[in-house]
């Protein structure tokens, strides 16, 4: 295998970025990353190449262009890790990283993820309506993760980093962890994986 030329094209307080970079330390790939952190950034012509969309992340290798964080960590996983099991070869195991793939696009990005967007960075949104998703997503996983290790499977799989940054960073966003002992337990877990990288925080207060 040639050595990768891998760059990410992120946002340091983004957790869609973070769990790409958080990929791709726990891989020990080395690569670049290049902060897109303004709008007028994303929206010049040579970013607009890499994603015409203008969203973060972009993982360039080489000459191939990965637009959209699961996308790239499925790009990873298959390209760079392909016996590892982050993404399980038998189908049980397939389809129950893509549903958490799918919730962590879905459910956790407009509970807990759009709850820390409102206070971070100032998105508009109901704020009783977010925080009730956050809590419907939050005691699922509680549930969902009372007597397993990890989301999909016995060992942590693609759907734990998918999921991972904007559930812990939950309560920058005014959403509190302590109701859900489960969560904060395989968060524990996935942080002490062999090359974790934390995401910054924001100066926001967490609540109590």
């Amino acid at each position: 295998m040639t050595e990768p030329d891998l760059t990410l094209y992120g946002l340091r307080l983004s957790g869609h970025s973070h769990r790409a970079e958080l990929f791709l330390s726990l891989l020990e790939l080395p690569f670049r990353f290049v902060e897109a952190a303004s709008a007028a950034q994303r929206e010049a012509a040579a970013f607009r190449r890499l994603n015409p969309l203008g969203q973060i992340p972009v993982l360039t290798d080489g000459d191939t262009v990965i637009a959209d964080s699961n996308a790239i960590l499925v790009y990873l996983a298959v390209r760079y890790a392909p016996d590892s099991g982050w993404m399980p070869g038998d189908p049980l195991g397939a389809a129950q990283v893509q549903r958490w793939l799918s919730i962590a696009a879905g459910e956790v990005r407009y509970g807990p993820a759009l709850a820390r967007l409102m206070v971070v960075f100032g998105a508009q949104a109901d704020r009783a309506t977010v925080h009730a998703a956050a809590a419907r997503i939050l005691t699922f996983m509680d549930g969902h993760l009372a007597n397993r290790p990890y989301l999909a499977t016995d060992r942590a799989t693609l759907a734990d980093i998918a999921c991972y940054s904007y559930v812990a960073h939950a309560p920058e966003g005014g959403v509190s962890l302590a109701p859900y002992p489960a969560v904060r337990a395989w968060l524990a877990r996935v942080e002490a994986l062999p090359g974790f990288v934390p995401m910054p925080t924001s100066s926001i207060p967490e609540p109590v």
